[in-house]
């Protein structure tokens, strides 16, 4: 069923596990998401977002620098996001909503090797071609990976894992 994430046509506690996976970036409304997630769990059910997301803030460190703002804002327009948090801003979200036994990891390394294996492989004549006569908005997510790369390598993007429990009643 398609529904909006925003707004889920179920009722409260319907799911024993609920799994997001990479769509905490596409969302607006982040606090949104995530009470949405959390109110069809179920009692004592689990949450699962798998999500990319910047970097946690280091201890007195406000907000990103202007570089890294500035290379997110390039990504957002060209995939057409709105702006992405880091994994300890979700993490706070879901102690605002309850969640216990919250972890979270780093799954960048995981990631990585894509990332290198998608740009070599569109590195040959045949690619480069049809990436041409494939229309603008393909040529921008092309130019958008390239980015998000740049982003990976300098650690400010991050491949995100965060599970938790709903509270038992």
């Amino acid at each position: 069923q398609v529904a909006d994430a925003l707004n889920m046509p179920f009722e409260d506690s319907t799911f024993d596990l609920v799994w997001s996976l990479e769509s905490g970036e596409h969302m607006p409304d982040k606090s949104k998401f995530v009470h949405e997630l959390m109110r069809v769990a179920a009692p004592g059910g689990r949450l699962i977002i798998v999500t990319w997301c910047h970097r946690d803030m280091e201890l007195g460190e406000p907000c990103l620098t202007k570089k890294e703002d500035k290379l997110l804002a390039k990504i957002n327009r060209a995939y057409y996001l709105p702006r992405w948090c880091s994994v300890d801003d979700y993490v706070k979200l879901l102690e605002k909503e309850g969640a216990v036994d919250i972890k979270r990891e780093d799954w960048s390394y995981i990631i990585a090797p894509f990332w290198k294996a998608v740009i070599k492989s569109s590195l040959n004549l045949s690619s480069v071609v049809g990436l041409l006569k494939s229309g603008f908005s393909t040529i921008r997510g092309a130019y958008a990976m390239l980015l998000m790369l740049k982003g990976f390598n300098s650690g400010l993007i991050k491949f995100g894992l965060i599970t938790c429990t709903k509270k038992e009643e």
